[in-house]
């Protein structure tokens, strides 16, 4: 007989606070209504202002990955602040600056836990804006040499002329030197030769600028050079100099090994030795003696 006041004190309470939430509810039915509506309406111009951007963006920028990242961060952003308006309408002030005080703590966590890939992602941005190279140029790190295949923002992707492909972190390439070959589509060949001491040097001259005569892909606007470099040990030795047009590592090798071959045959018509390395050893005669007695013995 205790128990039924008590039960029906409580089914009371909870009937009354059921009520009070269902006032609340239907008194924020248009506000819900309201936000929903512009959920919706911010879906909708989020994506036309990314259309609208995707078709404008590339005459300004030729950079598809900076592209991309330019339209990716504008959606998010109008998606973001519809999601803040509808927290507005529906009167969740706090909870709107519970959420930024949170990203804001995220951001600065997964800042310092994920420094090296922010790093490279910030690299990756400013590669894509100064576009100091681009797909298929050839260039050479302090570590790699080879042909770029794609650039995205956290890596390069480099193809070396051996066949391997090198992903290099965009961070490592910004802070390090970087040689870019095909920038000036020129480029300088030096081969390196040498005659025994008793050639004549202006004729060795003679015949090497000759043998360049009709050279595939020579730039005639640079002269062709013999410039005499020292005095080795068996040779006098001179090192040749010319331009090429360049495009691809091959043209540069193609043509050494052409300007070489030209060299040798041009010197084996002529007369012209190209020395082995020759080494004199000098032997006093005690030590002479020595060693006949010692060849005479065994």
């Amino acid at each position: 007989m205790v128990i039924l006041p008590d039960f029906h004190r409580v089914f009371n309470l909870l009937s009354d606070k059921l009520a009070r939430w269902i006032r609340q509810f239907i008194l924020l039915l248009p506000n819900i209504l309201l936000a929903v509506v512009i959920l919706v309406i911010t879906y909708f111009i989020a994506r036309l202002v990314r259309r609208v951007i995707s078709n404008v963006l590339p005459r300004v920028s030729h950079s598809a990955t900076l592209n991309n990242l330019i339209i990716t961060i504008i959606y998010i952003t109008v998606l973001v602040m519809g999601l803040f308006f509808t927290l507005e309408v529906l009167s969740l002030d706090k909870t709107v600056t519970s959420l930024l005080a949170g990203v804001g703590i995220i951001g600065l966590a997964l800042g310092f836990a994920f420094q090296d890939i922010a790093a490279n992602f910030i690299s990756g941005i400013i590669i894509a804006i100064q576009r100091p190279f681009t797909v298929g140029d050839v260039i050479q790190t302090e570590n790699y040499f080879g042909t770029i295949e794609s650039i995205n923002l956290r890596t390069l992707d480099l193809r070396q002329v051996t066949g391997e492909l090198v992903r290099v972190p965009n961070r490592k390439v910004f802070e390090s030197s970087v040689i870019n070959y095909t920038v000036t589509t020129h480029r300088r060949v030096d081969v390196e030769c040498g005659v025994t001491y008793d050639t004549d040097l202006e004729k060795t001259r003679d015949v090497v600028l000759d043998c360049m005569r009709g050279f595939p892909n020579l730039l005639t606007d640079r002269p062709v050079e013999v410039m005499f470099t020292g005095f080795g040990e068996s040779s006098i030795n001179f090192t040749l100099r010319f331009w090429i047009l360049y495009r691809r590592q091959v043209d540069y090798v193609g043509a050494k090994s052409e300007a070489i071959m030209r060299i040798k045959r041009a010197f084996d018509r002529v007369g012209i030795v190209i020395p082995f390395p020759i080494r004199t050893l000098d032997i006093s005669p005690e030590l002479l003696e020595q060693l006949s007695k010692k060849l005479v013995r065994e």
